[in-house]
């Protein structure tokens, strides 16, 4: 497995498995910001947008390809421009295809994630997660995140069930 950060043109460029995944993240119950029916341009529209996110520097994005040059999972680190909070970035849409959930691709991402913010002088990572089914609140507890609450009906999970969200947060070693 090879995990590398992508740009705006190498995203424009792969928008067809980026959006196969984002559709396979989410038909499988995956709480990222979708609800089933997942429309038809929805998926697209998202990942072009986030190429504009890439370019403006706003975000980071990284992939995960296997041995034959597959996607298989991606994660996100949106940096946070004001002044008094250029340390933070929020992790963002960590997704790995349902086939290969499991195998550590998740946490491979992850530790990717946590280096680029180091490198970009972040010392505080955040994320939320729903708390229903849909959500990775035990993942993220076994990559040392810590949980700091939820919010009732936060969100709806892909079958469209309101459920609370849980948010955590990580200080970075220098």
């Amino acid at each position: 497995m090879e995990i590398t950060s992508l740009t705006e043109t190498e995203i424009l460029g792969r928008l067809g498995e980026l959006t196969a995944l984002l559709s396979d993240t989410v038909q499988h119950g995956a709480s990222i910001g979708f609800t089933l029916p997942l429309a038809g341009n929805e998926a697209e529209g998202y990942w072009r947008k986030v190429a504009g996110e890439v370019s403006a520097g706003q975000k980071i994005v990284v992939a995960a390809r296997d041995e034959s040059g597959g996607l298989i999972g991606t994660a996100q680190l949106a940096k946070e421009s004001r002044p008094n909070g250029r340390h933070r970035a929020e992790v963002q849409k960590v997704m790995v295809r349902f086939a290969l959930r499991g195998c550590g691709i998740g946490a491979r991402l992850m530790q990717t994630i946590e280096r680029e913010a180091r490198t970009a002088g972040c010392t505080l990572l955040f994320l939320d997660t729903s708390a229903g089914a849909g959500g990775a609140t035990e993942f993220y507890r076994r990559l040392g995140y810590v949980f700091v609450g939820s919010i009732p009906d936060y969100a709806a999970d892909p079958d469209g069930r309101l459920v609370p969200n849980a948010i955590f947060y990580k200080q970075l070693k220098a």
